[in-house]
């Protein structure tokens, strides 16, 4: 049996602008439903987030999704009589966060903007400050998350990651490998 029950899933509100970002997501939201592994996301119905949210529903799975109020009439227009999801609204995006980081076993961040970025930073921070020891991942399609592994390279080297045993984050090139990495990690 699993030790991972939920995974918190980040990625963009936007598709990209290449095919294999929305695929990616769709591979893994079938393997999180295959799997009986909830689905922990931002709530929005549009993108690559819209992706991985119906291809776990249209599976069988699970869904959470948590959305801040300011953000229903832009991005909340899922089939609110579906079973398989259920929705929480926030009053404000640090609420959203919190319970995103509640709900969730480990984090994997797919392709996304600056809000994808923001929420995966926040996540590996609290680990390196000790707030949770909890698997956290990049779903690297195409090479997406490059610069970013750089950069924590960069400042890992520089000097300014005070711990970086515990800035160890799983690189991931292909969904389909995503959950037995996870799994694995979090042993």
């Amino acid at each position: 049996m699993p030790s991972i029950k939920s995974i918190c899933v980040y990625c963009g509100s936007q598709p990209g602008n290449t095919p294999e970002f929305t695929q990616a997501a769709m591979t893994l939201g079938k393997e999180l439903a295959k799997n009986k592994i909830r689905l922990v996301y931002g709530g929005g119905s549009r993108g690559i987030m819209g992706a991985v949210s119906t291809a776990v529903q249209t599976n069988g799975g699970q869904v959470l999704g948590i959305i801040p109020d300011f953000l229903l009439p832009k991005e909340g227009e899922w089939d609110q009589a579906a079973e398989n999801i259920n929705v929480l609204v926030t009053p404000n995006m640090h609420e959203r966060k919190q319970r995103m980081f509640e709900e969730s076993d480990a984090f994997i961040a797919l392709p996304g903007g600056i809000g994808t970025l923001e929420e995966i930073v926040e996540i590996i921070t609290w680990a390196q400050l000790g707030r949770h020891d909890k698997p956290i991942a990049f779903l690297n399609t195409n090479g997406f998350w490059n610069p970013m592994l750089e950069l924590i390279d960069h400042m890992k080297t520089a000097g300014f990651i005070h711990t970086a045993n515990k800035i160890k984050p799983i690189i991931i090139d292909k969904a389909e490998d995503a959950l037995q990495m996870l799994e694995a990690k979090s042993i």
